[in-house]
């Protein structure tokens, strides 16, 4: 049947992690930006601003997301498509290279100064 663990409440994350990874202003300021693909042949952007979380940026883990500044601004559509095919696909697709854009949008933020001890 179910192992007695099974039913013991889980123990609360302590959230350090994710201050060392959390700048809701760089992610307000990314919403602001126009969408990575605005622009691109075959795109009509959709939907509202989201930040993009590039996943290959490192730091990734068990119940762990990269952090906020390895983000890129991305309509709703154009984040859909880049969970729905994944990232090598994604950026094949669309020839942009999101390690370079990530790090030209953090580079360029008006927080940056928040995470550049943390490098």
């Amino acid at each position: 049947m179910f192992a007695r663990s099974a039913f013991a409440p889980r123990r609360k994350n302590s959230r350090k992690a994710a201050e060392t990874r959390s700048f809701p202003s760089h992610l307000k300021w990314l919403r602001g930006r126009p969408c990575i693909l605005e622009g691109k042949p075959g795109h009509v952007c959709e939907g509202r601003m989201e930040a993009m979380h590039v996943d290959g940026a490192g730091g990734k883990g068990m119940a762990l997301k990269v952090p906020d500044y390895c983000a890129v601004p991305g309509c709703s559509l154009a984040h859909r498509l880049y969970h729905d095919h994944g990232a090598l696909s994604w950026q094949a697709a669309w020839n942009i290279d999101l390690d370079k854009a990530w790090r030209a949008y953090a580079a360029a933020s008006p927080h940056k100064h928040l995470w550049e001890d943390q490098q």
